[in-house]
């Protein structure tokens, strides 16, 4: 049997540490401005519309569980930017700084053992913090390796 301790040793690995996939900041690092927005031949996503998408899906899981007046973006045109390209490099910048910002709250979700991972939500219906959390990592990892498979298809990817 696992103990909720190893539990959450587990999922810290799951979240911060490399496994079948890259993390998200060695998938979206050092990619040149002009690729940002360039959608490879035969791929329905840019760079940022995946790092985007990411950025306001695990918002939304995370807020799900911790806000109960939060309200989740319509779907799906919500979970996408409205443009294949950021607006300028603070855009893009911006959009990764948010992104670990709740990559790190819900570690911290893992860590604040006051957090039971499996007690149901009350007011976020069929949730509960390790549902949300394995969600959130198998979303993330899904997308990064589309993000990867952008970067190889650009040009753009260092293995």
């Amino acid at each position: 049997m696992v103990s909720m301790k190893n539990l959450r040793a587990h999922l810290l690995e799951l979240l911060r540490t490399e496994h079948a996939h890259p993390l998200f900041d060695k998938a979206a690092q050092d990619l040149p401005e002009p690729l940002r927005g360039r959608r490879p031949e035969g791929f329905p996503h840019s760079a940022w519309e995946l790092i985007e998408h990411m950025r306001i899906a695990q918002w939304d899981i995370i807020e799900y569980v911790l806000n109960p007046k939060h309200v989740s973006p319509d779907f799906p045109d919500g979970y996408w930017p409205k443009s294949a390209a950021p607006a300028d490099d603070a855009a893009w910048e911006k959009s990764l700084n948010d992104f670990r910002a709740d990559a790190a709250r819900l570690v911290g979700l893992v860590k604040d053992e006051s957090n039971d991972l499996v007690a149901p939500i009350a007011f976020a219906r069929n949730a509960t913090f390790l549902r949300q959390i394995l969600m959130t990592a198998d979303h993330n990892a899904y997308h990064i390796g589309q993000l990867v498979t952008v970067r190889r298809l650009l040009g753009a990817w260092k293995s």
